[in-house]
């Protein structure tokens, strides 16, 4: 069961991310201007890509939206961290 929801956690914001761009392709062009911040977006920061993506306006992101992306960021960071800190014990100390 937690291979499974490691796999989710990882994976599935890509493929939310794969949906998105072939369902409006437009967006992320208007969003997103260049293939490398997409790109990077994509690898590294997938959660955060996407909170970006459903908080943009075409006036900008302001208020609300920002917590949105840094919810978003905190689900990123969560997720690179979560494995770590659930793992500590399984490292045995040199003490």
């Amino acid at each position: 069961m937690c291979c499974l929801l490691t796999i989710l956690v990882f994976l599935g914001p890509r493929f939310a991310i794969i949906a998105w761009y072939l369902m409006d392709p437009g967006r992320f062009s208007m969003v997103i201007g260049s293939f490398l911040l997409s790109f990077l977006g994509f690898l590294f920061l997938p959660w955060t890509m996407l909170a970006y993506l459903a908080a943009w306006t075409p006036a900008g992101i302001a208020g609300f939206g920002w917590a949105i992306v840094g919810f978003g960021f905190l689900l990123d960071i969560t997720s690179y961290s979560g494995g770590g800190y659930g793992n500590r014990n399984r490292i045995r100390s040199r003490r």
